[in-house]
């Protein structure tokens, strides 16, 4: 399968029955720093939530790209359909010399519960498998139950590998032929 060359794959408007998955720009820092706001949602990701302004200098660095050339960054906002609400964000970092993807997703926390997570990372891991990517990671906290539970949703299983206190957890999409190399 002929692949495009690394620094053509970027962030794709996707959708899924609920969700408009769109590519992150500065312009949703605004109703981002909202939905990201609550410090309980930093109680397994770390850090504190970050103002508006803050927001808006890490999006503008997210949407200028890596700056490492062997590293490519998609990022989505997650906004209900039908003019609804921004509610959360997902990424995948690919890293196609090792045909591979990390991924991570953050719902805000009125809207955890109702699936749009799991919703979500479905639409982003059948993106990264048409591409190909030959295996898909996320790093989940141990104690946190909700995001393991979406990982497992997309086919993920846990491996022994820590790293940060996090349990390392891997998807390799079915069909990827054996020693083939994807992007």
């Amino acid at each position: 399968m002929r692949r495009p060359p690394v620094r053509t794959v970027g962030a794709a408007r996707l959708g899924s029955a609920r969700l408009e998955l769109l590519p992150l720009h500065v312009g949703h820092a605004e109703e981002m720093a909202r939905v990201l706001g609550d410090p309980v949602l930093h109680e397994f990701i770390g850090g504190a939530p970050l103002t508006a302004g803050a927001l808006r200098e890490r999006y503008a660095r997210l949407a200028a790209g890596s700056p490492d050339p062997a590293v490519v960054w998609c990022n989505w906002v997650l906004r209900l359909r039908g003019d609804g609400p921004l509610v959360g964000t997902v990424q995948a970092t690919l890293t196609p010399a090792r045909d591979t993807a990390e991924l991570a997703w953050v719902t805000g926390a009125p809207w955890q519960g109702r699936g749009y997570a799991t919703e979500a990372a479905r639409a982003v891991t059948a993106w990264l498998a048409r591409l190909p990517v030959g295996l898909l990671i996320a790093h989940v906290h141990p104690g946190h139950h909700a995001s393991a539970a979406v990982a497992a949703a997309c086919g993920f299983t846990p491996t022994p590998h820590r790293e940060d206190g996090e349990i390392r957890w891997e998807h390799r999409p079915p069909g990827y032929p054996a020693g083939q190399k994807g992007l």
